[in-house]
């Protein structure tokens, strides 16, 4: 491999340093996306990615803030881009950007914005950006679609600004099919906002160091990444381990199953076996349940390695076409999610046969994502005049299963990483009233470490006005399986009030007068309950962990 003069000649604390500010780059590019998002799961959970890939499609740098879902999708989706835009008919000032699922982060809520960076003329990297959108049109953000079609506006790769100029055609097509225009020209604004912050950052870091462009230090922060996993792999015991896991579905169960293999320098994990698609938005694409599929192996294997295309190349992640998690376009995928992010709790299964003390027990996996929107037409329907516009998503967490020598986490994302919109937030912007928002005693699975504990939350509506819930919810009738012994966590579930269960997927209303109650999954424990120490057992009945 060439190595520029530049970088041969620089040891290793001018590595560490340039490494350290690489990554300053684009975390300071993810918290200009998050200050000036216009939507709350940007702002207020970090639903979001931002990183730096050389000019020939490797990630080499992401920012600490974002989620598996977004940054690991990314790396595909920009080599999907240099193949529509080659890096010799950008120019300064370009931005493209698509919420294609295929070639983006699963679904059409997403827009990823990319970005070419030109230092003195020359191309010397390109920035890309994720983030949740609140409204796309289609039916709304919810499961209920039967192809993608129904499920919104759908922009394939495409410049939004060139050279400087926006394209205002491409803005007023994306602004007339949203419920809520300003918001969705707002955001797409925000990533090439950060994108340029990341571009302005890059130039200074060349300058300040002397450097013309940053490929050797690229290769070699790739080739580290690459021998640190290659590294981790040699030192764990090889062999081949099969699992599977009963979710809910939509109107059936759904069998994931996984085939994971360790080699000597490699590891793989096929899917072949699992259900075939669903007619309901809970199908995967390819890229997004290799984004959390290898993220799952990163961080029981290799936790402290950058996450890069060095990293990255160790894991091959395959599934048959007919799998739900390879579904094909038109599939519907809004809520992608519901399945992709259990796909982490099947590799644990096959790794706990292979390196036990590497992975923990299953736990809620699955955001609980609470999108409400107003019963316009309930409303008129009913007579109700006057009623209030709105949409939330108010994202919320179970328990993580629990680990190998610790108790779960109580209503922590993982594997997304999100955290929960503040319900005062909420109350703000929607005429929602949260009631009751508190850790659900007794919801995480006993065992040697409980499992990390769910949440009770009742919310109702200021007005008295019917509203609705698109539910996207698991967990409910499989819930978390404890590890070696470890108790099952409790099962989520969903209900009104009044005392009427709803289910677990698709658009539901919530009448007048009455409220929503939710219960989220806690997380499976892990090893014998006899076995726990009798301290932990105290403090958990003291502060009121259990029933």
């Amino acid at each position: 491999m060439t190595v520029s003069p530049e970088i041969q000649q620089i040891g290793e604390i001018e590595f560490q340093i340039m490494w350290s500010r690489l990554i300053a780059v684009v975390e300071e590019q993810a918290q200009a996306l998050r200050r000036t998002a216009f939507s709350p799961i940007v702002r207020e959970s970090g639903d979001l990615s931002a990183g730096y890939f050389h000019p020939d499609g490797r990630m080499i740098a992401q920012a600490v803030t974002g989620t598996p879902g977004h940054v690991n999708t990314m790396a595909a989706s920009v080599l999907h881009f240099l193949s529509r835009y080659p890096t010799g008919t950008m120019r300064e000032g370009d931005v493209y950007v698509t919420n294609d699922p295929w070639m983006g982060t699963g679904h059409l809520h997403d827009f990823v914005a990319v970005t070419p960076a030109f230092h003195r003329g020359h191309l010397v990297g390109l920035f890309a950006s994720t983030c949740h959108f609140m409204d796309v049109g289609g039916i709304g953000f919810g499961p209920d679609g039967r192809d993608v079609f129904e499920e919104g506006f759908y922009v394939p790769p495409l410049a939004m600004i060139t050279a400087g100029e926006i394209d205002q055609t491409l803005i007023t097509l994306a602004r007339s099919n949203s419920r809520y225009p300003a918001e969705l020209e707002g955001d797409l604004m925000s990533l090439a906002a950060c994108n340029q912050i990341g571009v302005s950052r890059l130039a200074d870091m060349l300058e300040e160091f002397h450097l013309t462009d940053l490929t050797a230090l690229c290769d070699q922060i790739v080739r580290r990444s690459r021998d640190a996993a290659l590294k981790a792999i040699a030192a764990i015991p090889k062999g081949t381990a099969e699992a599977e896991m009963v979710i809910d579905g939509y109107d059936r169960p759904v069998t994931l199953k996984a085939t994971t293999r360790i080699a000597e320098d490699h590891i793989t994990v096929d899917f072949t076996g699992t259900s075939g698609l669903s007619a309901r938005g809970i199908n995967v694409p390819i890229s997004y349940a290799q984004a959390y599929s290898t993220y799952a192996v990163a961080c029981a294997l290799f936790p402290e390695v950058p996450n890069n295309s060095g990293s990255l190349s160790v894991v091959t992640v395959t599934a048959p076409e007919a799998t739900i998690v390879n579904a094909q376009r038109p599939a519907p995928v809004s809520s992608r999610h519901v399945t992709g992010q259990m796909l982490p709790d099947v590799v644990y299964g096959c790794l706990a046969q292979l390196v036990p003390a590497h992975v923990l027990a299953e736990g809620a996996s699955a955001l609980w994502n609470l999108i409400l929107e107003d019963a316009h037409d309930a409303c008129l329907t009913q007579g109700i005049a006057g009623t209030r516009r709105f949409s939330a998503l108010s994202v919320q967490t179970g328990g993580t299963g629990a680990r190998s020598r610790l108790d779960g986490l109580n209503a922590t994302a993982f594997p997304s990483g999100v955290s929960g919109v503040p319900v005062e937030i909420l109350e703000t912007l929607t005429p929602l009233i949260f009631w009751r928002k508190e850790l659900r005693a007794g919801s995480g699975g006993a065992g040697k470490f409980r499992g990390g504990l769910g949440q009770s939350i009742e919310i109702g509506h200021r007005e008295d006005h019917p509203f609705y819930i698109y539910a996207a919810l698991d967990r409910i009738d499989n819930p978390a399986r404890g590890r070696f012994g470890g108790e099952d966590g409790a099962p989520g579930k969903v209900a009104l009030k009044s005392g009427r269960s709803l289910k677990g997927k698709g658009k539901q209303l919530v009448p007048a007068g009455d409220r929503l109650v939710v219960e989220t999954p806690g997380g499976g424990g892990y090893g014998p309950a006899a076995e726990r120490d009798a301290g932990s057992v105290a403090a958990d009945r003291q502060n009121g962990l259990t029933q």
